[in-house]
């Protein structure tokens, strides 16, 4: 698994059998809390199979889902790497495969293996990349916009086929992405259906024509019809 694994694909022989010494192998339920913010980083985390959620609460309970880690990902590196407490909360969004390893083995691990901290240093520019796409869509684009950005970029980072675009994610869950309400999610959702370029289904969402979702989001100021 480990070898299939797009940051570690590149070890050594040598190197990928010390890694897997130091992995331990962990199975979780869906909700289940992996680690919360504010909770010492003592672990960096690997996602073989499912999905994990990131995501940031208020103390008046709203949410705010920062990023959806499917399987070849890890994530949890930051607070492994600077030695800080968690930024967020991390839980099971799906039943979940998932390798750990502790940071007091990754840390002299990978100061052994260069390559290997030039992918973490490269996966920590995506993640900045990322963040600050995020924080321009907020405040720059429109609900379609930012909900036809979501759904591409989603699409992408899971390399999926153009045939078969389905992403498994719920409208609750996408609303907290894009800062919106599921209600007004559920509404433009629904308009894009009419027009064919998305089918919903339980829990996925289907692009079917990414053409004009590919336009709204580099408008980002349509109107929503």
């Amino acid at each position: 698994m480990l070898r299939k694994h797009e940051i570690f694909c590149d070890l050594d022989t040598e190197a990928l059998d010390q890694l897997c010494r130091y992995a331990k192998y962990t199975v979780l339920k869906r909700g289940a809390t992996i680690f919360s913010k504010g909770d010492p980083g003592n672990s960096l985390y690997a996602v073989i199979s499912g999905t994990v959620k990131i995501s940031i609460s208020s103390p008046d309970g709203r949410n705010a889902i920062l990023n959806l880690v499917g399987p070849g990902e890890t994530f949890g590196e930051i607070s492994v790497l600077d030695g800080q407490t968690r930024s967020a909360d991390a839980t099971a969004n799906t039943n979940c495969e998932i390798y750990v390893i502790d940071r007091r083995d990754f840390l002299p691990f990978m100061r052994t293996q260069p390559a290997l901290s030039m992918k973490f240093v490269e996966l920590l520019c995506t993640r900045l990349r990322r963040t600050s796409d995020q924080v321009e869509q907020v405040i720059l684009q429109d609900l379609p916009g930012r909900l036809a950005s979501a759904l591409l970029g989603l699409a992408e980072r899971r390399k999926l086929e153009p045939a078969n675009q389905t992403i498994a994610i719920t409208q609750q869950e996408i609303s907290e992405m894009v800062g919106m309400t599921r209600e007004s999610i559920n509404k433009q959702l629904r308009a894009w259906a009419s027009r064919g370029w998305v089918r919903l289904e339980h829990g996925a969402i289907v692009v079917l024509d990414g053409a004009p979702l590919r336009e709204l989001a580099e408008a980002g100021s349509v109107a929503n019809e």
